[in-house]
């Protein structure tokens, strides 16, 4: 693993525990030499966790879409910066960038994200890990759900289990140097589960 992608939110959260979180995340990254791959935002968690692995020493690659560089407050001081076109490009570049993705707590665009790589995952497009840090219960619900998923037969046992969780930063990059992924054949997912 030398590339890990974090999907956070541009905005801070309610609490101060979930920009801890992003900069413990972000120190550990950089710790561990791995680059991180993430929104380019320097507002919000994603503006904490940028500026965090850079203060650690870490080469951190932002990717954005063109429409959110005015929109959005982009970090200056990035080892990389990679402006696409659309959202969709914006996706697929930072899955072509990283071995592994993490979700910290985040709205509608970082589950997107998140479930796009996981779906990808499920359909043999990539065989990259993907991993939930779950900052004081935030994911707690969606675990919940997704299990539920299982019991209505919508989501198979195999392709929940592909979702990591936890809550220490380190422990969950290690997780994520030795998950073990189900053999899938491309485009297993889209018969009957």
């Amino acid at each position: 693993m030398q590339s890990v992608c974090v999907f956070c939110g541009s905005n801070a959260g309610a609490h101060d525990d979930y920009a801890e979180a992003a900069r413990r995340l972000a120190r550990a990254i950089a710790a561990r030499g791995l680059n991180l791959v993430y929104g380019g935002g320097s507002i919000g968690l994603m503006g904490v966790l940028g500026a965090e692995a850079l203060a650690a020493g870490g080469r951190v690659i932002g990717v954005t879409p063109r429409g959110l560089v005015e929109r959005e407050v982009i970090h200056a001081g990035l080892t990389e910066l990679r402006v696409v076109e659309t959202m969709h490009e914006r996706k697929a570049l930072m899955a072509a960038l990283s071995d592994a993705f993490i979700a910290l707590p985040g709205g509608l665009g970082t589950l997107d994200e998140l479930f796009e790589m996981l779906t990808w995952t499920q359909l043999g497009i990539h065989r990259k890990p993907c991993a939930l840090l779950d900052v004081d219960g935030y994911f707690e619900q969606l675990g919940v759900f997704l299990d539920h998923a299982v019991s209505q037969r919508f989501i198979k046992a195999e392709h929940r289990s592909m979702l990591i969780s936890g809550d220490d930063p380190e422990t969950l990059l290690d997780r994520l140097g030795k998950a073990q992924l189900p053999e899938v054949s491309k485009w297993v997912g889209l018969g009957k589960p």
